[in-house]
């Protein structure tokens, strides 16, 4: 051992009146019949400021400081349950572990965002990452009793993690007699009686945005065992504190040595990526800021929304029904149980088929800037495992990694140059966008994975856009994976001079359309605080979707690959987005009206406000009369002046919208 027994006393002795002083209470509340693992969390920074000797000792052998750690813990909480306990709890402690990780000082030496090197061999080290593979949980043999065949003295042997956990040849009797044997017995030949706690392997990779130009991310493996097992899954952010450590594989000959690194967890912070990660006090002062926002804008809330899409991809000038849309699939409805029991998914799928210079790719790259857990991919890179899953077999063993749906779990996939994924491999997103799981049939391995995401997808068409035949022809995409999006929008890049000759100023004279737009770092709050509303549908909003609904089920010359009762599903979940984003946790008569404003403009042209050309939509002057005009219209043409319609009057809706009736 590198440490003396001096220095171990010193250890053991600082380390045992930290847990007395600090986490008694803790040692008190487990007992005696629980049979998981219990770690004990200790703050670092505490522990060290007692004595910053330790902290040298532990910076420069953090294995046998570790142990040190484990022993003491062991004896301590011994000796405390004693005084309350009278039976023994020695079973249940010995699986107690110390997790130094929590409040490790933040410096260069101990903080790791890429993948660490050889010379960090040995360091106790946090290394932040994407889990992108997790194997299988095994059980792992680590202790083992050996008896000598010739003094009978039994000693045992600790399994060598650098060799696999192998447990390496005794060469002699480790008797402190003249016993000299080479020949041993294994005392654990019965299962019950042998050694073994959990164990599993996962993969994480470097974070794509924090890397330089040009690089690729590299990966690494990461060994967790007892109660670190199963506590993440692939996709998920994680900062992972443990002991970067080196792992021989047997060697043969005429082979070559093979030495991979491999990072020994202590313990594993995932970031929950859905919710702002902000203490309590500070989400109350965001609240409060967008709180006060909105007050300002109580009279002309159409107004306060406009804000905010105007900051949404500020690079591009206009375009405020694509921005208004982007906006509600970002934001996302509300999932909800059926009456069967069956989920209805609440995340939006958008579509956006453009001529090229449309900037489609530019709302992609831009959304995935927005939303914490987004993957941005390319159809015609990616195959089916890249978007679903993929086997993988490593050794005799065989894994599952996860591709871009999988790992955009709980966020947002954007994926470019939709219409190039090869036919065979669109299926398998057929089950992901609306049952939003995978299921895994592969290797031997059935299960399902969740792809609880939003899609954001963009195509070029086959050629020259046709706005008289099917989108489905025009982008060779068949119709039952057209019905899965939410909103399919067409750019027909027109010739307009006057709005070329708008963009062009827009471009050369690096001008913005307002000069109070929100930073991108605002925007992502924000997009963050509203997913956690959970808007309720009103009489009046159901009354006009329905109605809507019922108006293109009953339509001449309807899609029947739109209108069927996903549509229905889909006016929902966008009405439900838009009072998020107007931070609403009611669903008005105006988020309806601009989520069948929304759908009009989606596919072809729409039925009851015309064909809009959603490229050539500047915004709006006055927004508040672009509204009324738009829902006097919809109105209308839904014919709701009856008083039987419910709530939704014809009266009740103008007054709503700032008409009084005549």
């Amino acid at each position: 051992m590198l440490i003396s027994e001096a220095q171990e006393a010193l250890i053991g002795q600082v380390f045992e009146s930290y847990l007395r002083q600090h986490h008694q209470e803790d040692i008190l509340q487990l007992t005696a019949d629980e049979e998981n693992h219990s770690p004990i969390f200790v703050n670092a920074m505490t522990l060290f400021e007692a004595n910053m000797e330790v902290a040298d000792y532990f910076n420069a052998y953090p294995s046998e400081v570790l142990t040190i750690f484990d022993k003491v813990l062991h004896r301590t909480a011994l000796e405390v349950s004693k005084k309350t306990f009278s039976i023994d709890l020695r079973s249940c402690f010995l699986m107690l572990n110390s997790l130094v990780s929590s409040g490790l000082p933040v410096c260069p030496e101990m903080t790791r965002d890429a993948i660490p090197r050889s010379r960090d061999v040995g360091c106790f080290l946090s290394v932040t990452g994407t889990v992108i593979c997790t194997g299988a949980t095994k059980v792992l043999e680590y202790e083992r009793e050996y008896m000598c065949t010739s003094c009978h003295y039994v000693f045992t042997k600790q399994a060598d993690f650098e060799q696999f956990y192998s447990f390496t040849q005794q060469m002699s009797c480790p008797n402190s007699t003249d016993c000299k044997s080479d020949k041993f017995t294994s005392l654990n030949r019965d299962s019950e009686l042998a050694a073994c706690k959990d164990y599993q392997e996962i993969k994480i990779q470097e974070q794509v945005q924090r890397l330089s130009m040009g690089n690729i991310p590299r990966s690494m493996v990461v060994a967790l065992e007892d109660d670190l097992v199963d506590c993440c899954k692939s996709g998920d952010e994680v900062t992972v504190y443990g002991v970067i450590c080196q792992r021989w594989k047997p060697c043969y000959d005429g082979a070559p040595c093979y030495v991979e690194l491999v990072l020994k967890a202590n313990n594993i912070e995932v970031a929950n990526r859905s919710s702002q990660q902000t203490s309590g006090l500070a989400m109350k002062d965001i609240q409060k800021e967008f709180e006060d926002f909105w007050k300002s804008y109580k009279h002309f809330p159409i107004a306060g929304r406009n804000c905010i899409l105007l900051s949404l991809c500020p690079q591009i000038f206009g375009m405020y029904v694509i921005k208004l849309a982007v906006a509600m699939v970002l934001a996302g409805g509300v999932q909800r149980i059926d009456s069967s029991g069956t989920k209805v998914r609440g995340e939006c799928h958008m579509l956006l088929v453009g001529d090229p210079g449309t900037g489609k790719s530019q709302f992609l790259k831009y959304a995935a800037k927005i939303i914490p857990r987004s993957i941005l991919t390319t159809g015609i890179g990616s195959t089916s495992a890249g978007l679903t899953v993929a086997a993988v077999k490593d050794g005799n063993d065989w894994h599952l990694e996860a591709g871009a749906l999988v790992l955009a779990d709980g966020g947002l996939c954007c994926i470019d140059e939709f219409s190039s994924i090869k036919e065979h491999e669109r299926i398998s997103i057929h089950e992901a966008m609306e049952q939003q799981s995978i299921s895994v049939a592969k290797a031997g391995i059935v299960c399902k994975l969740n792809t609880r995401t939003s899609i954001l997808a963009a195509t070029n068409p086959k050629g020259q856009l046709n706005p008289n035949e099917p989108l489905s022809v025009s982008m060779a995409l068949a119709s039952p994976l057209l019905s899965r999006f939410d909103l399919v929008l067409v750019l027909m890049d027109n010739r307009n001079p006057e709005w070329d000759r708008v963009i062009s100023s827009f471009i050369l004279e690096l001008c913005s359309e307002s000069a109070d737009l929100w930073p991108i770092e605002k925007m992502k709050v924000y997009f963050s605080v509203i997913k956690q509303l959970q808007p309720q549908m009103s009489e009046e909003a159901n009354s006009i979707l329905t109605r809507y609904y019922q108006l293109q089920r009953q339509t001449d010359g309807r899609n029947a690959a739109r209108t069927t009762i996903r549509m229905l599903e889909s006016l929902s979940r966008l009405a439900e987005a838009h009072s998020r984003l107007m931070y609403r946790e009611m669903v008005t008569i105006e988020d309806a009206i601009m989520a069948i404003s929304v759908m009009e403009c989606s596919m072809q042209g729409g039925t009851l406000l015309g064909n809009i050309n959603a490229l050539f939509m500047p915004f709006p002057t006055d927004p508040f009369e672009q509204y009324k005009s738009q829902c006097q219209i919809l109105l209308e043409e839904l014919n709701l002046q009856e008083p039987c319609d419910a709530a939704a009057t014809r009266v009740g809706v103008l007054s709503f919208c700032g008409w009084k009736p005549s």
